[in-house]
């Protein structure tokens, strides 16, 4: 989620980000012993964890990082035809008709899928894909700063547009952006087709700042975060994750009572995260079997202090650290998947006219 991951800290903490190198190819054939996974930037799991894997299954791991969730997506289907990899994770809910209309994966019911929600499954008639977790991406913001300055932090949309927050709110690019085109989303259900974009007009007069991604949003623009003060962040405001706060006080040096930021909880969007086999990969076998090792226990319940994500599977137990810094968000905005496929390229489209521009 996805992205959101808090890498530079996690690779700091010895979590794994590159399993095992090495050619996917040898000579007369594809490498049968290697599985190789695209990802956007934010993958990250446990060394000891993917080493259980690798054990069990007799596979390698390798992985290959394709930039934000958007980028990654594109990247993927463009090459389709002769990817990369042998199974892509982190297209969410936001871009998956984009993936499955373009032939982006091919079909596996992986094994545990009877243990994960049926709300996740949101191609269960087919099983292009497989649900491997869950968040919410929402407006977050630095407490400090608004104890500093004796002001309320926002807590819905509405107030975001308010001339009290202005110049106060960084977001992602929603052509580009995973979090940047759910926050858009977000606002879309929250406003209707009628109304969304008159509240992005009013966040524009407000002084929102749109760039390209959410590591840059977070870690050099956001004041709350312990980079972003490092990078002299001036923005108190940030679309990120309602997990973000508690991975602020599991990395910081010296742990606080409690998280030096906070969630706007009447702003965020629901996100659910896939992973699929490609067409045309070179190892399906090795691909079907990480399928299959995502829905473990094992997987799921080390998945959330790695990418500060929740699990899919029903009896994943949760870090207490997510509770006790960062309760869940009990009521986020979502929007059916026919309705996304439907009008996000042209949301997308009108929002760069409107913002960008």
């Amino acid at each position: 989620m996805h992205t959101k991951t808090f890498v530079a800290a996690a690779v700091g903490l010895g979590l794994l980000t590159l399993s095992a190198c090495g050619s996917t190819d040898t000579e007369g054939g594809a490498d049968t012993k290697t599985v190789t996974l695209v990802s956007h930037d934010s993958w990250a799991a446990s060394k000891n964890v993917i080493a259980d894997f690798e054990k069990q299954s007799g596979y390698k791991v390798r992985v290959l990082k394709d930039g934000d969730a958007g980028q990654a997506v594109n990247k993927a289907v463009l090459t389709k035809d002769n990817p990369q990899g042998d199974v892509f994770f982190g297209v969410d809910n936001t871009l998956l008709s984009r993936a499955l209309d373009n032939g982006l994966f091919q079909p596996y019911a992986a094994k545990g899928l009877g243990q994960v929600d049926p709300a996740f499954q949101l191609d269960a008639a087919k099983h292009r894909v497989t649900p491997v977790d869950h968040g919410d991406i929402c407006v977050n913001y630095d407490k400090a700063y608004f104890d500093q300055h004796k002001l309320k932090p926002p807590r819905t949309f509405a107030d975001l547009a308010d001339p009290k927050y202005k110049n106060l709110l960084v977001t992602e690019n929603a052509a580009t952006s995973s979090p940047g085109l759910g926050f858009l989303l977000g606002s879309a259900a929250s406003y209707g087709d009628k109304g969304w974009e008159g509240y992005w007009k009013k966040l524009k007069v407000n002084g929102v700042k749109v760039v390209d991604g959410w590591e840059q949003a977070y870690y050099q623009e956001f004041s709350g975060s312990s980079e972003g003060k490092k990078a002299g962040g001036d923005r108190p405001l940030v679309v990120s994750y309602a997990s973000s706060p508690p991975a602020e006080v599991i990395y910081a040096k010296q742990k606080p009572k409690t998280a030096p930021t906070g969630v706007a909880d009447g702003t965020c969007f629901r996100q659910v995260e896939f992973a699929g086999l490609l067409n045309h990969a070179k190892n399906p076998e090795g691909g079907k079997a990480f399928l299959d090792f995502l829905l473990t226990k094992r997987f799921q319940q080390d998945m959330p202090l790695n990418m500060f994500v929740y699990p899919v599977i029903k009896d994943a137990k949760v870090p207490a650290e997510f509770t006790e810094y960062g309760p869940a968000v009990k009521d986020p905005q979502t929007m059916a998947p026919e309705k996304i496929a439907a009008d996000r390229d042209q949301w997308v489209s009108s929002w760069t006219s409107l913002v960008l521009k």
